[in-house]
């Protein structure tokens, strides 16, 4: 016989949760959750997006019966320990000192980052200004309780079956959910700020774009800034996230860099791209770093914030040569004169000279 499950579907605000923990009427920490092991980036990241009022996942509760004394609901927490554990340790690190298992007051406090939140950063719940702490504290959660009859094997069926219907994460979507400092912010504002132009340019697609493909090309680009044109590497992107992660020296030299070299693509450029071989993402590396030199030079230091050159006509005449030559065959066959992948530093130095040459003598360079 099919087994029907009769979900409740409610909302809790945080105060809800600290008044459960408080009368002894939450566990959470039953037997398949895992213990804290948040970052204090993540912790700062959850709790910025409580105060700008963004959704969160969905927490699971099973109801655990009534207590005789008190006469409330006891439940103990499926899925979200971390979570909760996380707001209440920043609303009330006291409580959570007394209540959470675990816990450690030293290690498990925590301030809002500056890469987060520049008005609150450093500052603890107390320090927060009464309507922020009251923004908090109504915050809701999502909160799915299954009914007391659902035993463990029941639960470990239920979230089976949510993580077979996922996905498997590409590289970028990992460092998305590892990394919470000043670089991914960055990388990410970057990225987000450029929306309209990846579009227009026909860069990436809006499925590309949710799996957040252009914002691994950004990291490839400011990578490129400190280290010069280099081969497309999981571990190079991952060392420079883990490097930058909690101080990103040259963060504001990169931003002002990487939109300068923008919006000149743009002004010389414009919606001509969507239909040029430089919307191809595997060309589109190289053709950044043509204008990046122009601009800057390839091997300029990232510790000194210098002027930027002025592009002449005389260079962009050279790159929309490349361009003709790039239309006269599919992009294919062109690709393998320079190497066998479009990723590698070989190739992509080859397609950096070819265009940065006008398609002449680029071999030489």
């Amino acid at each position: 016989m099919v087994r029907f499950f009769n979900i409740t579907r409610t909302l809790y605000k945080v105060s809800d949760f600290i008044t459960f923990l408080k009368s002894n009427n939450l566990d959470l920490s039953p037997r398949f959750q895992r213990r804290s092991v948040w970052s204090k980036g993540t912790k700062s990241f959850l709790v910025d997006t409580v105060i700008r009022g963004l959704p969160i996942p969905i927490i699971f509760l099973r109801d655990k019966g009534t207590d005789p004394n008190t006469f409330e609901p006891k439940r103990e927490v499926i899925d979200g320990q971390q979570r909760i554990r996380t707001v209440i340790a920043y609303v009330a690190p006291s409580l959570a000192a007394k209540s959470l298992k675990e816990f450690d007051i030293n290690r498990d406090s925590f301030v809002i980052s500056r890469s987060h939140n520049k008005d609150l950063a450093n500052k603890t719940f107390s320090q927060l200004d009464d309507e922020t702490r009251q923004r908090i504290l109504d915050y809701q959660f999502s909160v799915h309780i299954l009914p007391l009859d659902v035993d463990d094997r029941e639960i470990l069926e239920i979230f089976m079956r949510m993580n077979s219907t996922s996905y498997e994460l590409k590289p970028q979507e990992l460092r998305n959910a590892r990394f919470f400092g000043e670089f991914k912010m960055t990388v990410y504002n970057l990225a987000a700020g450029q929306l309209n132009s990846w579009r227009q340019w026909k860069i990436f697609s809006d499925d590309e774009i949710s799996r957040m493909e252009e914002v691994e090309l950004t990291s490839e680009l400011i990578y490129l800034m400190f280290n010069g044109i280099s081969s497309k590497s999981k571990a190079s992107l991952d060392k420079i996230y883990s490097e930058k992660d909690s101080e990103f020296t040259g963060r504001k030299i990169v931003e002002k860099r990487f939109k300068l070299v923008m919006d000149n693509i743009e002004h010389f450029f414009g919606q001509n791209i969507s239909s040029s071989p430089y919307s191809k993402k595997t060309l589109f590396y190289s053709f950044f770093a043509v204008f990046y030199d122009l601009l800057f030079g390839l091997n300029s230091t990232i510790k000194r914030n210098i002027k930027a050159k002025a592009i002449n006509s005389s260079d962009i005449k050279l790159i929309k040569d490349s361009e003709a030559i790039f239309k006269t065959k599919p992009l294919d066959e062109i690709y393998k004169l320079f190497g066998r992948r479009t990723t590698d530093i070989r190739t992509r130095k080859a397609l950096f000279n070819f265009i940065r040459c006008g398609g002449k003598n680029w071999q030489k360079r």
